[in-house]
């Protein structure tokens, strides 16, 4: 018998799993588990979350129906799930609570001060894809970094990586929350890990953290008041009541994790692609309000950042700016931009003149 025409010897679930770890550890990823894929609590829980409305414009988390939580039926064969983390928190960033702490300076979300981690987490995936096919052949799969309708968090807890908190982000005991999630649906049966279990205990601290009380129960999350949301996915004008409450932060919102007791196990990011890009993690508002587009797209090639475009960037700066101390550069620098051709740049631009009691009016008189 010619040894060439051999079947392939069977696949040997537990030996892949080792195997699997030991690669994601090689791509820089900090921690896989095996998810089973019963969803059907998260699915009710987050079909009346839709229900609510808490989504807001987020049209986008509606339109799959169930595909979300029925992992096979958004991919058909799918019979397994892999959920990888991957740590974000920048160690050369400055002290985040300094940052809050300082109203002429801009607040970015620490997880977008480096590269934008959609395409890299999405590239290593696909390398852990190609190990595998490698060791058992070709086999079925999508790789997802939230990049499609995929109830990630519940699948990490469910993988083992860390449980839902109150404030609805994904905390691991030895590692805090501070890291990006990634999955993998494939053909291949894996051992499933047990589920984590919970341990917020009676702690609610994430509860009064938040400076528009988004977080309306504990593990009940209305985005339309989220500062993520508002500064991020809300396209237009961002509502008058929570513009005070906005206070410094530009993009994203950190608070409900910067209190979190589990964060003092957080560990700072290896991966270098992660570090600080142009001083986001200090930076003078006035310096980044004078950014033409050609200087904002420049300077946000390759980061999240890039995602919300020149005029949210512009109105979510000068919210920042009527909420900083007053002085004639600032003035002079809302002002500079009170003509802008956008309409919401604009509004926002009277709105915090307002603040620092100038109108628009009166300097044109």
């Amino acid at each position: 018998m010619n040894l060439d025409d051999s079947p392939a010897p069977p696949l040997d679930p537990q030996s892949l799993l080792t195997d699997l770890r030991r690669w994601s550890k090689e791509l820089g990823f900090a921690r896989l588990g095996v998810a089973n894929l019963d969803l059907a609590r998260d699915e009710a829980h987050f079909l009346d979350w839709l229900n609510a409305g808490f989504n807001g414009e987020m049209a986008y988390m509606a339109r799959h129906g169930v595909k979300r939580s029925r992992p096979a039926e958004l991919l058909p064969g799918t019979v397994s799930c892999v959920s990888v983390r991957m740590d974000y928190w920048p160690q050369d960033a400055t002290d985040a609570a300094a940052t809050l702490a300082d109203p002429s300076v801009a607040y970015v979300s620490r997880y977008a001060l480096g590269r934008d981690y959609h395409k890299l987490m999405r590239a290593r995936l696909q390398k852990l894809c190609e190990r595998i096919q490698d060791a058992v052949g070709p086999f079925g799969h999508r790789v997802f970094t939230d990049s499609a309708p995929v109830l990630e968090k519940a699948l990490a807890r469910n993988a083992g990586l860390g449980w839902i908190g109150k404030h609805t982000n994904l905390i691991d005991r030895d590692a805090g929350s501070y890291f990006f999630l990634g999955e993998i649906y494939m053909d291949l049966e894996l051992p499933a890990e047990q589920s984590s279990s919970a341990h917020c205990g009676s702690c609610s601290a994430c509860l009064p953290a938040c400076p528009t009380g988004a977080i309306v129960a504990p593990y009940r999350l209305d985005a339309r008041r989220c500062i993520s949301y508002l500064t991020i996915e809300l396209a237009g004008t961002i509502p008058v009541e929570f513009r005070r409450a906005i206070g410094n932060r530009i993009y994203g919102c950190d608070d409900c994790q910067l209190v979190c007791p589990w964060n003092k196990f957080a560990r700072p990011t290896a991966e270098k692609d992660f570090a600080v890009r142009h001083g986001l993690d200090h930076s003078q508002l006035v310096a980044l309000f004078s950014w033409s587009e050609a200087q904002f797209l420049a300077r946000t090639a390759g980061s999240a950042i890039r995602r919300i475009g020149y005029e949210r960037w512009l109105r979510n700066i000068a919210v920042a700016l009527g909420n900083a101390p007053t002085s004639a550069t600032l003035i002079d620098a809302l002002l500079s931009r009170s003509q802008h051709p956008s309409a919401v740049v604009r509004e926002h631009v009277q709105w915090a003149l307002a603040q620092h009691s100038v109108s628009v009016d009166e300097t044109h008189a």
